[in-house]
């Protein structure tokens, strides 16, 4: 998370946390807020991010992909503001890439809260009630182009391999 951090630091306002165990990032020395609705997973993540959020634009990461883009963030803040969106959000290879999108805040929070309330759980579900701009692979291309951008870290393993390719990268 750490590695995350670092890499939005050049182009966040500010960074907070949201998670269903805010103990585990106390460490961190960051706001650390509670899911509002625990047991809803990711959406709940989300409703809690953009209801504490106090911009009118808020940029969404997961925490366990270590190599985030704040180029592509930035790319997607400006598209959303220029389009009059209110999502831009990447697809990848295997599908959407909510955990890496930018959100008009007070649309999307909207958004989601209704999406719960009629019992929804998955990410997307709350995408026809808004104007989401998607990221196709090509566009996607300039700022990926190893295709790394939206790989997750969830094991000891795949932590390692991550961990490796950084390595590589700063040289």
């Amino acid at each position: 998370i750490q590695r995350v951090i670092d890499r939005l630091r050049p182009v966040a306002e500010e960074i907070l946390i949201t998670s269903n165990q805010p103990e585990d990032f106390e460490f961190l020395n960051l706001p650390v807020f509670s899911d509002f609705l625990p047991g809803y997973g990711a959406l709940g993540g989300l409703l809690t991010a953009l209801t504490i959020s106090s911009s009118p634009v808020t940029a969404v990461v997961a925490c366990d992909m270590p190599f985030v883009s704040a180029d592509l963030l930035t790319y997607q803040a400006e598209v959303l503001v220029s389009g009059h969106w209110d999502a831009v959000v990447p697809k990848s290879e295997v599908g959407f890439e909510p955990l890496h999108a930018v959100y008009r805040t007070q649309n999307c929070r909207q958004a989601v809260r209704q999406a719960i309330e009629k019992g929804e759980r998955k990410m997307i579900a709350w995408f026809p009630a808004t104007k989401v701009y998607f990221i196709e692979k090509e566009e996607l291309a300039q700022f990926d182009p190893h295709g790394r951008i939206f790989l997750n870290v969830n094991t000891q393993a795949e932590f390692h391999a991550a961990e490796q390719v950084a390595q590589a990268e700063t040289g």
